[in-house]
């Protein structure tokens, strides 16, 4: 079952269950979905947005979320914290399981070592093999300061 029908799947079980918390997180998903397809009707890649597509959507979902939770928590708003969770708890269903530190830095050094990087000229390359193999598993800014101390060092 791909992505997108697990989702509705979800959403179908959430309504017959009346969990309206779940039911209005799914929706957003469902929202954000179809938003990105809407959006590229305007370009030549009308094919409805695959797996790839979805889990950058939840990612970044997921991150608009956390970012909240710290600015509430900051802020003294603890219900809203919390709310941010348990829509982050609801989101991370449908994302991989996250790497590890160790599973993160041997990814990094085997995606290095497939395109030949040696210099941080190489950071987009790299970036985009990460991307392409780990899409959802890992935190893609954390990694790029990695990459930096990596191939600044000119191991």
């Amino acid at each position: 079952m791909d992505l997108r029908d697990r989702v509705n799947h979800a959403l179908k079980q959430a309504m017959k269950d009346k969990d309206q918390n779940r039911l209005a997180t799914l929706r957003l998903v469902n929202a954000a979905i179809k938003d990105q397809e809407i959006a590229q009707r305007g370009t030549e890649d009308t094919a409805p947005l695959g797996d790839p597509e979805i889990l950058a959507i939840l990612a970044k979902m997921t991150k608009q979320r956390n970012e909240s939770v710290r600015a509430y928590e900051e802020g003294g708003r603890l219900d809203l914290a919390e709310r941010e969770r348990d829509e982050i708890a609801v989101i991370e269903e449908f994302l991989p399981r996250q790497l590890n530190e160790a599973q993160v830095r041997v990814a990094v050094e085997k995606a290095i070592a497939d395109v030949g990087a040696t210099s941080i000229r190489d950071m987009g390359k790299i970036m985009g093999k990460l991307k392409e193999r780990h899409a959802g598993q890992m935190d893609f800014g954390a990694v790029g300061g990695q990459i930096k101390a990596r191939l600044g060092q000119g191991q």
